[in-house]
């Protein structure tokens, strides 16, 4: 209920890419041999990678390799899989410190950042609140407000310790979950443009459904990556271009319960225990695919002056909130960073 798709959202996930895909020439450009694309259903929605290559086989291997890497990563913190490294962690609640695999220590340890970086608005610790969210909208009834306390006193970041130096990570409180789901798209995109930066690869799009998005240098032929941004009413608010940057696209209702005949959304204010209600579409620009997502959450959850405001305070950092009439609030730098080119 908070960031990640369950699998069948993936055909939603498919067309979102109808807005969100590239629309880079089919000729590629003299600096562009081959322009390789392909696309898998990976972290319950569908990712597409595009990349330039010297010759076809070359980059069909390193497109291969970039969706091994999300499946091993995958399977590291999925809370959809009962064996993920991730699951057992949680269960381990309460325990003490327990020694993890590099990539979920440097996970925690970065959604830890970036949850003092959004003065709490996105916290990785929120996993008992989406069990209970997603169990309400499963009985049609409301938390009662004992369930709510509950919960909210097993969520908060400080809960959790995280040594690196010893590799382990402690869930200090017993029922306490991680859920990477608001972070990990734009993590995964992170290690994967480490991984084709090394091996020499200058012009890529990844994107994860539309809703997280990473950009090296820019389409074969033209001086950046053409990205449709639709709003919540499902239309079509503008263009983006994408260049060098991560976008990370969020909405409220994106994914809702109905309870009592009220829709729900699916992310989830840490502080207060309580889903987002309000249509909106958030989307933010940042230099790494985890800032992008995390900001984009908190962008939603303190709405259109505290969010804004936060964005504003961050260099590097811009974004765009939009409600479902259409009325839209950007932080500083966002018109000129991304190239916003809004619908007439």
């Amino acid at each position: 209920m908070y960031g990640r798709g369950r699998p069948r959202a993936a055909l939603a996930a498919a067309a979102l890419l109808a807005c969100a895909r590239p629309e880079p020439p089919i000729a590629a450009a003299d600096d562009c041999p081959v322009l390789v694309r392909d696309g898998q259903l990976r972290m319950g929605t569908v990712l597409e990678i595009s990349l330039c290559a010297p010759d076809r086989a070359r980059g069909e291997a390193l497109v291969a390799q970039s969706f091994a890497r999300v499946a091993e990563l995958e399977r590291v913190f999925s809370t959809f899989d009962p064996a993920s490294e991730t699951s057992r962690l949680n269960e381990s609640s309460g325990r003490g410190p327990q020694r993890v695999s590099p990539p979920l220590a440097r996970l925690v340890a970065d959604s830890l950042s970036l949850s003092r970086l959004t003065r709490g608005s996105f916290d990785v610790t929120v996993g008992p609140l989406v069990a209970l969210w997603s169990a309400a909208g499963r009985a049609d009834r409301l938390p009662s407000a004992g369930e709510l306390a509950a919960a909210r006193a097993r969520v908060g970041f400080e809960l959790v310790r995280a040594d690196a130096d010893a590799g382990t990570v402690e869930l200090r409180v017993a029922g306490a979950a991680l859920d990477f789901g608001g972070v990990a798209k734009g993590w995964t995109l992170d290690r994967l443009c480490e991984s084709l930066r090394a091996a020499g690869v200058t012009r890529a799009l990844l994107s994860f459904g539309g809703s997280s998005l990473a950009a090296l240098g820019a389409a074969p032929g033209e001086e950046r990556w053409g990205i449709g941004l639709r709003d919540p009413a499902g239309g079509l608010a503008g263009a983006v271009g994408l260049r060098d940057r991560s976008l990370s696209v969020s909405e409220s209702l994106g994914q809702s319960v109905s309870i009592g005949g009220r829709r729900y959304g699916h992310v989830i204010d840490p502080r207060t225990g309580a889903p987002l209600e309000r249509a909106q579409l958030a989307a933010v620009l940042a230099p790494d695919g985890a800032t992008a997502e995390a900001l984009s959450k908190a962008l939603l959850i303190l709405g259109e002056r505290d969010g804004i405001a936060l964005l504003d305070a961050l260099p590097e950092r811009c974004g765009i909130l939009i409600d479902e009439s259409g009325r839209s609030w950007t932080s500083r730098g966002w018109n000129d960073a991304a190239h916003w080119v809004p619908r007439e």
